[in-house]
């Protein structure tokens, strides 16, 4: 007899009334296809690792005989309703089982909490564990966001045969290279982050997340004081004992790096994946990346990009788009409906989801270049000029407005007051006499003339409405400081850089805006201008740019344009 056609009693113990109530509102409200069945519980479930290391976790099964195809979520995060709310129980209603299990050293869990570093192992056991359960059929799942989508790549290192499918929210395979975007440390995203994670367990839930909308403004304080190093102490509470190791190795090509990332997965899986993700999440190109690796290596694989941060994320696409996702590679009976386009992704601006074959689709680019007085114009500069200037003053460093933050106040946000600093340059176009849909990465060039040779450049494209409103798009940092083994050296010198994918609608009478300036601080860790290593830094040297925009130096906007009515 195989594992399908066994038939294991129902065991565990039924939702409370609110928990099933809750349960049928965000039915109705996220519009998921009917519920299959009841729900029940086992909570508490020890799952032993190799180590002695005892984890914890909770089982939702559906109240049918089973055994059932099996969904596993791995969280630092706790197991309580209101995770399982929105992560487990939609699921095990319609006819999976789903094990929630709390990581090393977290709610519960035994052992000790070191980010990423023990889940490949951890799930690998997990995985053992899962074989001896009787309402386990042997087919497999896993799934989640953030954290436990890199659970995910960590298992599928050394994927388990009984693994067909993955469902990954806004998740990184590389913890290394979301600290370290561009080689520039993320210091509000490891900040909150950290934060979040010394105090969950000791605040509640509630509290809990009350910590983390406030998160942006209450550290503020701490992150503008120098030195970095300590700077976890200055939170309050127990401080994450990682978090001083991450500031003393703050360069991506340090070995010490190796052990948080999951790469080898990305580019070795043959396992069909999800992956969801937000044109404003911290996590963007890592998932981009992972969509590009997996296509080309002819997986089974299929992409939704909303218009979200990391925070802001949609439960209800998250969870349609996964049970359709899972009904056709872990089908159950009475499954929903199957996904039907490979590529989802929301076009803001245009306010508008579309259905794509690929990502990035085809496109035509078409250039501005910059010119003076803040001009942004599709004449190539002919004569020479004086270019562009401003001062970047690291001890009162240009501040971050929205973008890819851990932050409430990410995502796209009104640029005004930044754009009034000095220390801020804009170049924009006339009103656009007709849309210009963006799908793709924009390509900047900037001829840039320094006075110090280490210096950042901040690079933001912006769209501004008829009544002079400025938002983000889509931005990227970019660290100029001289190579291992290069010698300082101020000058001239020419940036090339793409800035992160989106799908955006520049809308008739809308201008193109390209925004220039030294930082983003706290968002990224502001270069002191000193070439001193980031912990220990405690003073900072100004840098004047020039940005050249003459017949020499003709730096340029160039956007990849989707062609009108496609």
């Amino acid at each position: 007899m195989s594992e399908l056609d066994r038939v294991v009693p129902v065991s565990g113990q039924p939702l409370s009334r609110t928990a099933r109530v809750a349960a049928r509102a965000l039915e109705r409200r996220w519009k998921l296809p009917p519920a299959t069945g009841a729900t029940r519980v086992l909570r508490d479930r020890d799952v032993p690792m190799r180590d002695g290391a005892v984890l914890r976790a909770d089982v939702y099964l559906p109240a049918a005989d089973g055994p059932h195809p099996t969904i596993l979520l791995r969280s630092p995060y706790g197991r309580g309703g209101q995770f399982a709310g929105l992560l487990a129980l939609p699921y095990a209603a319609r006819g999976y089982a789903v094990v929630m299990q709390s990581v090393r050293g977290t709610f519960g869990s035994g052992g000790e909490f070191e980010p990423v570093v023990n889940e490949a192992q951890d799930g690998q056991d997990t995985v053992v564990w899962l074989r001896e359960q009787d309402w386990f059929d042997g087919r497999l799942a896993t799934l989640g966001p953030s954290y436990l989508a890199y659970t995910q790549w960590a298992l599928a290192l050394d994927p388990p045969p009984e693994l067909k499918a993955m469902v990954l929210h806004i998740g990184p395979h590389d913890l290394a290279q979301a600290g370290l975007l561009d080689g520039v440390p993320q210091l509000l995203n490891l900040s909150i982050w950290t934060d979040l994670i010394a105090h969950q367990e000791l605040v509640g839930s509630v509290r809990g997340m009350v910590r983390l909308m406030t998160a942006e403004r209450r550290l503020a304080p701490h992150l503008r004081t120098l030195p970095l190093e300590g700077l976890a102490e200055r939170f309050g509470g127990d401080p994450a004992p990682w978090f001083d190791e991450w500031i003393e190795h703050f360069h991506p090509s340090d070995p010490y790096w190796d052990r948080y990332r999951a790469t080898p997965a990305v580019q070795s899986s043959t396992v069909p994946a999800l992956l969801i993700g937000g044109w404003q999440d911290w996590f963007l190109e890592q998932t981009l990346y992972q969509y590009a690796v997996l296509r080309d290596h002819g997986v089974d694989v299929a992409m939704t990009v909303g218009p979200w941060a990391h925070l802001t994320l949609d439960a209800a696409v998250t969870t349609r788009e996964g049970l359709a996702f899972l009904a056709h590679h872990l089908p159950v009976e009475d499954a929903g409906p199957a996904r039907t386009s490979r590529v989802h992704v929301y076009v803001t601006g245009a306010q508008t989801w579309r259905d794509l074959p690929d990502w990035p689709p085809a496109t035509t680019d078409r250039t501005w270049y910059l010119a003076p007085a803040g001009g942004l114009t599709d004449e190539a500069p002919t004569s020479p000029g004086a270019g562009t200037f401003f001062t970047y003053d690291p001890m009162d460093p240009t501040p971050s407005v929205g973008g890819r933050v851990l932050a409430r106040g990410a995502g796209r946000r009104d640029n005004g007051k930044l754009e009034a600093r000095p220390d801020v340059r804009t170049f924009t176009t006339a009103p656009l006499d007709e849309p210009v849909e963006l799908l793709g990465g924009a390509q900047v060039r900037l001829f840039l003339g320094s006075d110090n040779p280490y210096a950042d450049v901040f690079v933001r494209l912006c769209d501004v409405d008829a009544k002079g409103r400025s938002v983000n798009v889509t931005d990227r940092l970019v660290r100029l400081d001289p190579s291992d083994g290069e010698s300082p050296a101020a000058g001239e010198r020419t940036v090339d850089l793409t800035l992160p994918d989106t799908a955006h609608r520049f809308l008739a009478g809308h201008r193109v805006r390209l925004q220039i300036s030294g930082g983003a601080h706290p968002r990224y860790a502001r270069n002191l201008g000193t070439g001193e290593p980031v912990g220990a830094a405690t003073r900072g040297v100004p840098v004047t740019h020039r940005i050249g925009h003459d017949v020499t130096a003709p730096s340029s906007l160039t956007l990849p344009v989707a062609p009108l009515g496609s």
